[in-house]
């Protein structure tokens, strides 16, 4: 499971600082390497956005690890 949390958190990471570069430069990273909304863009898209809703997740984590110390 620890894998799993790395490789989501490392790709909602990504995610955020695409959403940087939009935000401050309005330029979007993977609209530069994959296309503008191309099928490969929009699975990129798709797993962010994945790995965001499993993170949420982190909190039942959080939480329980907090309850024990």
């Amino acid at each position: 499971m620890k894998a799993l949390d790395y490789i989501a958190l490392t790709l909602v990471i990504i995610g955020a600082v695409n959403w940087g570069l939009i935000g401050f430069f309005d330029w979007n990273l993977v609209a530069a390497l994959f296309g503008s909304m191309s099928w490969l863009s929009r699975i990129i898209y798709a797993i962010v956005g994945l790995c965001g809703l499993y993170l949420i997740s982190m909190y039942m984590k959080i939480g329980t690890v907090d309850d024990a110390a």
